[in-house]
């Protein structure tokens, strides 16, 4: 089997530090290519609140702003995948982790960072396999300014999308602080983007390979609809473009080991399930009515997630007889609707704004149904976690919501959740209804499609296999070119 170096790069790896799902796959992903034999290495910013890893070194040199920065370096090698922490604190020991001024100089640092990392270290990367808008440096740093180097003379880059709508703007006056010249801006095939530069752009533009988090989502961006006027290149570099579903990792979401669940159960044995009910009900002071099933979201509260459609269907939702529990933060015009909500049906709702690992757990775990009806979604998380409680995810078609759920055909018994298509308000609160009815009046059937959700396996190790068969092709290619 062929034994490929990664260099695996992210702005953020679970447990260190988390805004969204890009978080979480980094911190699963690398694990599981290094369980197939890969050599391993994640390099993430040391931010503020990281105290993680031993000192390796404190004389990293990254010229970026006109100058030699010097940047330390460390370590956690306690796991099979070592991370490397870039410790700039002038750069990443602010209040957030994004969506500052000079968020292009300090990724600039860190993708210069990351490539100077991997000379340090010794041996050439197979692949740099970057991720989002934040290393979309990386990919034009090693076609303009390391293309000379011997060292990653045998070297190629992946650039995973998990989200097109985050682009990473910054003028283009910026450019000689990165160590650019104005050409890459300016010319065909540059990262011109509507009047601003695009990090996002530079990876689509500079990278060898291209991945999105699911099948359906690279289909999609090559569209008007979702490419966010970016359909027409990479339609361009559709021959570069694949899509791998994220996979899950069910050491952490599985309610046979869950640590924060009330109790524990399985395929073979649902009576769990009841006690995990009662005990999200008591979390947020609700009676217990019996028969009255519980709807669950999680969500950052944007109109990305259909939160939109779920307004304007909420009061004929409950009027239906459920309870409606949401987890989440976002835009205040949502957080304010649901507090509303739950003002005006205090015994059927409840709400927590804000992020709550342990509450989410126990909204997978005591939820009967899972309300996910993005406008798009790269791949998501929280209804492959809902399969796998028993929770049946009601989800809009498209992006990995498309890949994982299957409509329920109560003839046949097969299918996982109730899907719809169109962006409707109305078409939500159909599948709403027709999942409340064979919750109340089929529990056989419900069981059935409990059952085949929590059978399913959206593990890491297939996903890996994916990115490994990629790796493969990226070297071919790389063979073929000299």
């Amino acid at each position: 089997m062929d034994r490929f170096n990664i260099i695996f790069v992210a702005s953020e790896v679970v447990p260190y530090a988390k805004t969204g799902g890009l978080a979480d796959v980094a911190g699963a992903l690398p694990k599981e290519l290094a369980n197939f034999g890969h050599k391993v290495s994640v390099v993430m910013p040391r931010y503020r609140q990281i105290q993680a890893g031993r000192l390796l070194f404190s004389d990293l040199h990254v010229p970026v702003d006109y100058t030699v920065k010097q940047a330390r370096v460390f370590v956690d090698d306690s796991a099979i995948a070592p991370v490397y922490f870039i410790d700039a604190p002038e750069y990443f020991h602010r209040d957030k982790l994004y969506d500052e001024p000079d968020d292009a100089l300090r990724f600039a640092l860190f993708g210069r960072a990351a490539l100077e990392l991997a000379k340090r270290l010794g041996e050439c990367p197979s692949i740099v396999h970057c991720n989002d808008w934040m290393t979309g440096f990386i990919p034009l740093y090693l076609k303009r300014i390391y293309q000379r180097e011997p060292f990653f003379a045998d070297t190629s880059t992946l650039f995973t999308i998990h989200n097109l709508a985050f682009h990473g703007f910054f003028d283009a006056g910026w450019l000689p602080r990165l160590g650019l010249s104005y050409d890459v801006y300016a010319t065909e095939g540059g990262i011109e983007f509507y009047g601003k530069a695009s990090m996002l752009k530079a990876g689509i533009v500079f990278s060898d390979m291209i991945s999105t988090v699911s099948k359906r989502y690279a289909q999609e961006i090559q569209t008007e609809e979702y490419g966010f006027k970016l359909e027409g290149l990479l339609r361009s570099r559709s021959d570069c473009l694949v899509g791998i579903l994220n996979g899950v990792d069910y050491d952490e979401w599985s309610p046979q080991t869950d640590r924060f669940i009330a109790a524990r159960y399985g395929p073979e044995n649902l009576e769990g399930k009841r006690a995990c009910k009662a005990d999200l009900l008591r979390y947020f002071g609700l009676p217990e009515e019996a028969g009255r099933p519980i709807v669950g979201s999680i969500s950052r509260l944007t109109d990305q997630k259909g939160f939109d459609l779920i307004m304007e269907i909420a009061g004929r939702m409950m009027e239906a007889g459920i309870y409606f529990v949401l987890l989440g933060s976002g835009d205040k015009k949502y957080e304010s609707f649901f507090q509303a909500l739950k003002d005006r049906y205090s015994n059927y709702v409840g709400v927590y704004i804000g992020f709550n690992n342990e509450l989410a757990h126990k909204i997978e775990a005591g939820a009967d149904m899972f309300l996910m009806p993005s406008r798009f979604e790269p791949c998501g998380l929280n209804q492959i976690y809902s399969l796998k409680y028993g929770t049946v995810p009601i989800v809009r078609g498209t992006g990995g919501l498309d890949d994982t759920i299957q409509n329920f055909d109560r003839l046949t018994r097969q299918g996982n959740g109730f899907k719809f298509y169109q962006y409707s308000a109305e078409k939500l609160l159909e599948k709403v209804y027709e999942a409340l009815l064979l919750y109340k009046a089929e529990p056989d059937l419900w069981r059935a499609l409990m059952l085949n959700g929590m059978r399913e396996d959206f593990s890491w190790s297939a996903s890996a296999r994916q990115y490994v068969q990629l790796y493969r092709q990226m070297a071919r290619r790389a063979i073929a070119a000299d």
